[in-house]
């Protein structure tokens, strides 16, 4: 099923709009990537947007590019520790931007978005000490 980014057929009192044209291409979605943690090879898939230009969508990884004092690692990823973007997410190891994963390195927040970019890039979080 086609996800339709358009303006919405309901007025905030929920009556209708009536529309005074059809729905454009333009205005098609598409299903989120859904990047995740594996242990097999990184996928990705390059599908084709608006404009005719290109996106990039990493659908399996294994790696992360990781930054501490502007200096950067390529890391193997363990696992998604927290998902503020969806709690379910942790559970099936889903990498969006945002999320915190645990890395060989140690914790990371994700600053890049996956299934936009094609690539895995975070920054290190300091460990605070109890």
């Amino acid at each position: 099923m086609a996800i339709w980014q358009g303006r919405s057929l309901k007025k905030p009192s929920g009556g209708r709009i009536i529309f005074t044209r059809k729905k454009r291409k333009r205005e098609l979605g598409r299903e989120p990537a859904l990047t995740r943690v594996v242990e097999e090879n990184e996928e990705r898939k390059i599908i084709r947007t608006y404009g005719g230009n290109r996106k990039v969508r990493l659908v399996k990884t294994l790696y992360a590019n990781v930054f501490e004092n502007g200096k950067g690692k390529k890391v193997k990823i363990i696992s998604v520790v927290e998902n503020p973007a969806n709690r379910q997410y942790v559970r099936r190891n889903i990498v969006t931007k945002g999320a915190i994963v645990q890395t060989e390195i140690g914790k990371a927040l994700v600053t890049s978005r996956p299934g936009q970019d094609g690539i895995v890039n975070a920054v290190l979080l300091k460990e605070e000490s109890a």
